[in-house]
């Protein structure tokens, strides 16, 4: 792994934290065809680019993932995945109840004022396919949407070249909730969701990552729909002091770097020799993965272990960078994890391996990344709701706020707006 030392190379420190998710022009300009080719072909065009992108079978198959087709997946997965899949469900569950809005109401002074939560209709998650199944993707996104009480929760993912999606994440949406699935996948899934066609109803948002395309079509269709983020390339931040092990913190690195060439494996340390025993590490445990070839390029291209003066400096370091994720395995992480205000999810201590956020540890591992953390948070039961504000004011109180009003309004120069009260205050 590459190391900077931020005593004489904090410019080159300070590029990390400039890396954003520009849009590509040549996706783009793919993505507005695909984008307006299912909006005025509907079926016929998720057809044909389904046939085109990932199954020449799809005439016979359909869209639709039929309910036959998800109970025969149950007979595909093993007992220990679906007690996992379970576990993971009923940690998932019980943190995002936490999380659960409720309505209020204010009263006085002749008004009753009030804030009332809905849920959403009908949402649409996307389930990204092609370099490995996410099942634990269906469950962070559905969840949250059941709890909320969306009466609809519609899944699409690509199917592979046979036109079966992955038995484990057939089962996960049926574990979740979820009401339809579709074998479609990319831009043109995100089109069907947002725009609806003849067979699949539009949605109110869409959840979930996705590729390049993906991203970018969730990003053109934002207005029409709701949706939760632009998610890029996966990233980690492990801060780590001499009572760390090396092997920790590289299996670490490793587990962010497999995902995608692009992931983000960063490592900050307070000393140099202890970069390069973790650089050491992570050459030794590249070589017994078999995602070699996806983490080297990772590795390769993004991959740093940033040496700071004393390991206090790294908590500056962290909040400029604004990781998805970050793990501290330094002594008194509690404490520490206080100075850290920029982040998706934080591990505390050497036991809190990312991997348990990922799947069974309970909050959500859909988190905001390319350092939107500085704005930005984990989806959540928020996310598929809703509020209304909710005003009712008596007559006396309307005579009270009047004249404040037709000072507002006359500054404005809304004069509508002046009479709509004055009118009420020469009601006899």
């Amino acid at each position: 792994m590459r190391i900077l030392d931020n005593r004489t190379e904090r410019r080159a420190v300070a590029r990390l934290a400039e890396r954003r998710l520009a849009p590509d022009p040549v996706v783009d300009d793919r993505v507005r065809e695909i984008l307006e080719k299912v909006r005025t072909e509907g079926d016929e065009a998720l057809t044909t680019l389904t046939r085109q992108y990932d199954c020449r079978f799809i005439d016979s198959l359909g869209l639709r993932v039929s309910r036959r087709e998800v109970e025969r997946a149950y007979d595909s997965v093993s007992k220990g995945f679906l007690r996992g899949l379970r576990v993971a469900g009923k940690n998932i569950t019980r943190f995002h109840r936490r999380q659960l809005p409720r309505s209020w109401e204010l009263r006085g002074s002749g008004m009753r004022l009030s804030q009332r939560f809905s849920p959403l209709s009908r949402v649409g998650i996307y389930v990204p396919g092609g370099k490995a199944a996410y099942p634990s993707t269906v469950v962070m996104n559905a969840v949250p949407a059941r709890i909320a009480g969306v009466g609809e929760i519609v899944m699409a993912s690509p199917p592979g070249p046979d036109g079966r999606l992955p038995a484990e994440v057939l089962v996960a949406a049926s574990e979740s909730g979820i009401t339809e699935i579709y074998r479609i996948g990319g831009a043109q899934a995100v089109a069907a969701l947002a725009f609806g066609t003849e067979s699949i109803r539009r949605v109110d948002k869409i959840t979930g990552p996705g590729n390049a395309y993906v991203a970018a079509a969730k990003r053109m269709v934002f207005g029409e729909v709701g949706i939760d983020m632009i998610a890029g390339p996966t990233e980690v931040v492990v801060v780590a002091d001499s009572s760390a092990r090396a092997e920790f913190v590289a299996a670490d690195l490793m587990a962010q770097a497999e995902h995608d060439e692009l992931a983000s494996p960063i490592c900050i340390v307070g000393s140099r020799a202890l970069a390069e025993k973790i650089s050491r590490a992570v050459a030794i445990q590249l070589e017994a993965t078999p995602r070699k070839a996806i983490a080297r390029k990772a590795f390769e291209g993004q991959g740093v272990i940033i040496v700071v003066g004393s390991i206090g400096e790294s908590a500056a370091i962290v909040n400029l960078l604004a990781p998805e994720h970050v793990e501290l395995m330094v002594k008194n992480p509690r404490s520490y994890a206080r100075r850290i205000i920029n982040a998706g999810s934080i591990f505390l201590g050497s036991w809190s391996t990312e991997a348990l956020g990922d799947y069974v540890a309970g909050p959500n591992h859909t988190l905001p990344t390319s350092g939107s953390a500085r704005f930005s948070s984990p989806l959540g039961v928020a996310d598929f709701m809703k509020f209304s504000n909710v005003i009712e004011v008596t007559r006396p109180a309307l005579r009270r706020l009047a004249p404040h009003v037709r000072e507002l309004a006359r500054a404005e120069g809304l004069f509508a707006h002046e009479r709509s009260v004055t009118i009420r205050g020469d009601v006899r």
